[in-house]
């Protein structure tokens, strides 16, 4: 990809200035500039559609209308921009359109507390905040998890590459099965993979010989992201909440990445009905700008003033910027809208799979996507699944970083190809999305990787 002398020596700057730990920055060697809707300009004067969308951040794209224009309201208002947790009108604005999304169940008696700037600061106040409630240390999370990078919230995480460089975490973690069909952790796959992982979580809860103290939460996606877009299943979501009611375990999802319309409902709870004790929520709802709550039910509020602070909680403009992307999108329908191009990509993604038999497996839940990608060569294993192939996710990455389509890698060893578009794509972009994937997809198989 051809780059200006001053692109260049920008990326070099700071290649040598930043941090081993960056990420982002590797994968795309761009320089943005501009950007619109789900378009991004580098400064090479290239265009991208953006299927990355800030992590799942950006539900209306860059730069919507009525994001710019309640930040730019806010500036010139003249109020202040740093307030603490102090009270204020922009606050009140996005706590009763919260109120307004979220399922009734819990919005009729519920508390709301800003947290961190990021979702893993949120995570971090939802166990602390259920250990203090419910006197337990012990934490219920899954395989294939992603919480953040706080040690709390790396601990209830599952990647274990990343995990190893914690070392001992003081938080008790007992991990579960969760349901993943292509990979069945029982070798069983579908209905039946889901209901065993259940059950077994029933025999840990039950069994007085299973080793498991009371816990304090369970902690769980309803969508696994960062996991590898894998959706649970509605019914094994129903057998955990009422597992967790029957035994006065706190149930907390996490909802910062599958929030505000993602999945096809404005919450990916409402898919199967369930109401959580606590959710936790960040990325979208603050409208582009860093804002993260958790949401929980009133009687869990024992803790006291203090319990968990954060100087940067009462930020104005993600307020309002969050109140402003909470309304559109409830305005526009637009969680309807990204189920029903949801179903579509799907659809023609799974028709790309026929083609390609690079691709193992395409999930996912309205425009939360993920194709899994595989050695077609490998043995397969009892369900059929062939082994991952990394090397050939990554060429498919670049393929279509030149082809001007933005997508991130995630799953087990990164070999899924993560969709992450905004919920305003229009029916062009979705068929320029699909024709640079399947393009890239056949370049990648072409370049003699292991395909």
């Amino acid at each position: 990809m051809a780059r200006t002398p001053a692109v260049t020596a920008l990326l070099d700057r700071q290649r040598r200035r930043e941090s081993t730990a960056r990420t982002y920055a590797r994968s795309f060697p761009i320089v943005p500039v501009r950007a619109a809707g789900m378009v991004i300009e580098g400064a090479d004067g290239r265009k991208y559609l953006d299927c990355l969308s800030g992590a799942g951040t950006l539900a209306l794209g860059h730069n919507h209308p009525v994001v710019t224009e309640a930040i730019r309201r806010v500036l010139d208002s003249g109020a202040p921009l740093h307030v603490l947790d102090l009270g204020t009108f922009e606050k009140d604005a996005f706590t009763t359109e919260l109120l307004e999304t979220l399922p009734p169940g819990l919005a009729a008696g519920c508390k709301i507390h800003f947290c961190g700037p990021a979702g893993t600061d949120a995570v971090e106040a939802a166990l602390k905040l259920t250990r203090i409630a419910t006197g337990r240390d012990n934490v219920l999370a899954f395989t294939g998890a992603y919480h953040g990078m706080t040690a709390g919230a790396l601990a209830v995480s599952s990647n274990v590459d990343v995990r190893a460089t914690l070392g001992p975490s003081a938080l008790e973690v007992s991990r579960l099965p969760y349901p993943y069909a292509y990979r069945c952790p029982f070798g069983i796959g579908g209905d039946m993979g889901a209901e065993t992982g259940a059950r077994y979580v029933e025999t840990l809860l039950t069994d007085s010989h299973s080793g498991l103290l009371p816990p304090a939460a369970m902690i769980l996606e309803a969508v696994q992201g960062e996991g590898g877009a894998i959706p649970a299943p509605d019914d094994w979501l129903r057998e955990m909440r009422r597992l967790t009611t029957e035994h006065g375990i706190p149930l907390v999802v996490d909802e910062v990445q599958t929030g505000v319309g993602r999945t096809g409902a404005f919450w990916a709870v409402e898919h199967s009905g369930i109401t959580p004790d606590v959710m936790v929520l960040s990325k979208a709802i603050g409208g582009s700008l860093p804002l993260a709550v958790i949401v929980y039910r009133e009687e869990l509020d024992g803790w006291a003033p203090g319990a968990h602070t954060g100087t940067f909680r009462g930020n104005q403009l993600a307020m309002a910027a969050g109140t402003a992307t909470l309304r559109q999108v409830r305005a526009d329908g637009l969680a309807a809208r990204a189920d029903e191009v949801g179903a579509r990509l799907l659809r023609d993604l799974r028709a790309l799979r026929e083609r390609h038999p690079c691709l193992g497996d395409v999930r996912g839940r309205g425009l939360m996507i993920g194709l899994e990608v595989v050695d077609p060569h490998g043995e397969a294993d009892a369900l059929g699944a062939r082994p991952p192939a990394p090397d050939l996710a990554l060429e498919i990455r670049r393929q279509c970083l030149e082809r001007g389509l933005i997508v991130e890698l995630g799953g087990r060893r990164d070999t899924v190809v993560r969709l992450l578009p905004p919920l305003i794509i229009t029916d062009e972009q979705v068929e320029a999305v699909l024709a640079r994937l399947a393009d890239a997809v056949g370049a990648a198989e072409r370049a003699g990787l292991p395909a």
